[in-house]
């Protein structure tokens, strides 16, 4: 994987990069800061919710969640909005 390739969240560890033809939005903060996040086929109005994506890394460890949404003004960038269990 070369450097500048970015990882996104969800994908196969051989393959982690983004894919062409694919709508990201960059995860800000918390567990899964510098991760993209695949929206492709996501309608207007699931993209203005908070999305709450699994992880081991967060507040809860093994099955906990993490809560991202948009940056109001910048949809582009998901801020993190806390963790969940």
């Amino acid at each position: 994987m070369d450097e500048l390739t970015r990882r996104v969240y969800g994908a196969d560890h051989d393959d982690p990069g983004p894919e062409p033809g694919c709508d990201y939005v960059d995860l800000v903060a918390g567990p899964l800061d510098g991760l993209l996040l695949n929206v492709t086929g996501w309608t207007g109005e699931r993209l203005r919710e908070t999305a709450i994506l699994s992880t081991e890394i967060g507040r809860h460890g093994p099955g906990g969640h993490t809560m991202y949404g948009p940056r109001p003004g910048d949809p582009g960038h998901w801020d993190w909005r806390g963790d969940t269990p």
